[in-house]
């Protein structure tokens, strides 16, 4: 029996398997081939506990739901494939009786890309709500900012005194500091200029520019994957955001140490709850000495930093500028490893050949 009468399911980011009333497999869905480690044609014709060798809390689980013929969710499963893949899921069992798919419906979410979706939001949401209060902020600002130079411009004019104008100066320069300070802040309101791109050509460009303000003590290694194609995004906002990044790095290695430019190809990813078949995967990592846990869910919000000196605006433009592509920034930080993660969408038809195994560079 196949469930290919149930339109959408191939389409679906949920992990989708169905089950016989003998507890047989006869789909799963490429989610569920993603999330199980075990592809379609190792699974369809097994029994649930060729699949699950500790499957009894999943099986009493479906017992429930025919037993009572309803839906029935078990939170908190902890499963271990035939492949040895460890999941703490939650899993929907629903009963179905009609004349091609009679059996079990289970929908299995991955505890932990919930957890990651719900943070993605929640984080959107703040980072959106930050980025209208200072852009207002920073409107507010620059008005009286013009005001202040010109005045300033004027009285310098007026004044005898040449010892006088090291005043006027000290003015001038710093409202050309804040202003250039609101210019940043105002940016990433532009839209996206989209034009396809290699990004190993973006990330050349950034390497050469981080080298060049830190040519002694720093290291920055490149682990390409050479078969990711072009993508289709705003060049110049792809590279103000992966140098920002990358330079964020580079400060807090203090210029001596290294940093792995890392890309791949990343299959069945979930963003912004789409399913994307394919996605482009950029890492920055460094071993310094890490993000510190007072600031480390904190580091995208505006005019947060944890340098000294540091204006607290370069991963905030950063997220903007990959959010405005529909992309995500994860970071993974401990004591000698930090580790910011791009992932950004990406049509299967911008694949001109398959992803090939990564080749790294050095």
């Amino acid at each position: 029996m196949t469930v290919h009468a149930l339109p959408g399911l191939d389409a679906l980011a949920t992990a989708v398997v169905f089950l016989d009333r003998n507890l047989t497999v006869c789909y799963a869905n490429p989610a569920a081939e993603n999330l199980l480690k075990i592809s379609n044609k190792n699974i369809v014709g097994h029994r649930l506990q060729d699949v699950f060798p500790d499957h009894a809390p999943l099986s009493a689980a479906i017992q429930y739901a025919a037993d009572h013929t309803c839906s029935y969710t078990q939170h908190d499963l902890k499963l271990t494939t035939v492949s040895l893949e460890k999941l703490e899921v939650s899993c929907t069992v629903t009963p179905t009786d009609s004349e091609n798919t009679d059996g079990y419906l289970l929908e299995f979410n991955e505890l932990q890309q919930q957890l990651r979706i719900a943070r993605e939001e929640r984080l959107h949401d703040q980072t959106e709500a930050s980025r209208v209060l200072i852009r207002n902020l920073a409107h507010e600002i620059k008005n009286p900012l013009g005001g202040l130079r010109g005045a300033a411009q004027l009285l310098e004019h007026e004044l005898d005194r040449p010892e006088l104008h090291e005043y006027t100066q000290v003015i001038m320069k710093e409202a050309d500091r804040l202003q250039s300070l609101m210019d940043r802040l105002l940016t990433p309101g532009r839209i996206p200029q989209l034009h396809q791109i290699n990004v190993h050509e973006a990330l050349e460009r950034v390497r050469s520019l981080i080298l060049a303000e830190y040519p002694e003590g720093l290291r920055i290694r490149r682990d390409y994957d050479v078969s990711v194609p072009a993508v289709t995004v705003d060049k110049e906002q792809i590279i103000q955001a992966l140098l920002n990044i990358g330079r964020n790095a580079a400060q807090a290695l203090r210029g001596y140490g290294e940093i792995v430019l890392r890309t791949r190809v990343a299959r069945q990813v979930t963003l912004a709850r789409r399913l994307h078949r394919l996605g482009l995967m950029v890492q920055v990592v460094d071993n310094g000495p890490g993000v510190p846990d007072a600031i480390r869910d904190k580091v995208f919000f505006p005019l947060m930093s944890g340098r000294e000196g540091g204006s607290g605006l370069g991963l905030t433009i950063a997220q903007t500028f990959i959010h405005q592509h529909g992309g995500i920034i994860e970071l993974d930080s401990k004591p000698g490893r930090t580790c910011f993660t791009i992932l950004l969408p990406m049509d299967a038809g911008q694949f001109q050949h398959g992803a090939a195994t990564a080749a790294p560079q050095h």
